[in-house]
C-alpha cells in the first residue's frame, strides 16, 4: 500500500522572543503594541508599568486580575478617592505588589490623571500628543535594537513628573508607550509588526 502523502504541519506564528509563557504569549498576541485610546486602560497600564519596576512583567501579568479588583477596575475617579486606610488595607493584599510607594503612587497618579483630563479633555488626548497622534513603528530586527527609552519617553516622563505623577521615569514611560501602541516595537519577524 502506498504511503499517504504527508500533510503540511501548521507552524506557530513567529512572535517576539520575550513572549514565551501562556500569559506573555496571550498578552503579546492580543494587546502589546495595539493602539489604546481608552483612559481606563491607559490608567491601568500606568499603574501596572509603575508596579513592574524592579520586577518581571510575568509577575505583573499574574497579578493583573488582583490589581483590577484592588484598584476599582482602574476607574481613576474611584482610585483618586482612596483613603489612607484603604491604602493600608491594600498593603496587606497578596494579589498585588505590596510596595507602599507604588500603591500610594497609584492613588496620587489617579488624582493627577483627573487633572490632565480636565485640562485636555482626556488622558488619551494628552498622552498621544507625544507621538503626534500616530504610532511610531520602529521595525527592529533584534531585541538589542529595541531601546529602553527615547526622546519621546523622556519628554513624556518629564511632563508627567511636572504634573505630579510618580513612578514615571523614562524607561517606565517607554514600556507604557510600547504597551499602549504609541510605539510598535514588534520585531520585523513577528506577525505583530505588520510586515508578515
Amino acid at each position: 500500500m502506498p504511503a499517504s502523502p504527508s500533510r503540511p504541519t501548521a507552524r506557530a506564528p513567529a512572535r517576539c522572543a520575550w513572549a514565551a509563557t501562556p500569559l506573555s504569549i496571550a498578552y503579546h498576541d492580543e494587546e502589546w503594541g495595539v493602539p489604546v485610546h481608552d483612559d481606563r486602560v491607559l490608567f491601568e497600564f500606568l499603574v501596572l508599568e509603575g508596579a513592574q519596576a524592579g520586577l518581571s512583567w510575568e509577575t505583573i501579568l499574574r497579578k493583573r486580575e488582583g490589581y483590577r479588583e484592588a484598584f476599582a477596575a482602574f476607574d481613576p475617579a474611584r482610585v483618586a478617592r482612596f483613603t489612607p486606610a484603604r491604602v493600608e488595607r491594600l498593603l496587606t493584599n497578596p494579589d498585588i505588589v505590596r510596595h507602599r510607594l507604588k500603591v500610594e503612587s497609584a492613588v496620587s497618579n489617579a488624582r493627577a490623571l483627573l487633572a490632565v483630563q480636565r485640562e485636555f479633555g482626556s488622558f488619551d488626548a494628552y498622552v498621544w500628543r507625544f507621538v503626534d497622534g500616530t504610532p511610531r513603528v520602529n521595525r527592529p530586527r533584534t531585541m538589542r535594537q529595541v531601546p529602553a527609552r527615547t526622546g519621546q519617553s523622556d519628554a513624556l516622563s518629564k511632563d508627567l513628573r511636572g504634573r505630579g505623577f510618580r513612578f514615571v521615569g523614562s524607561t517606565i514611560c517607554y514600556a507604557f508607550m510600547q504597551a499602549m501602541g504609541l510605539v510598535n516595537d514588534h520585531l520585523v519577524t513577528c506577525f505583530g509588526s505588520g510586515t508578515q
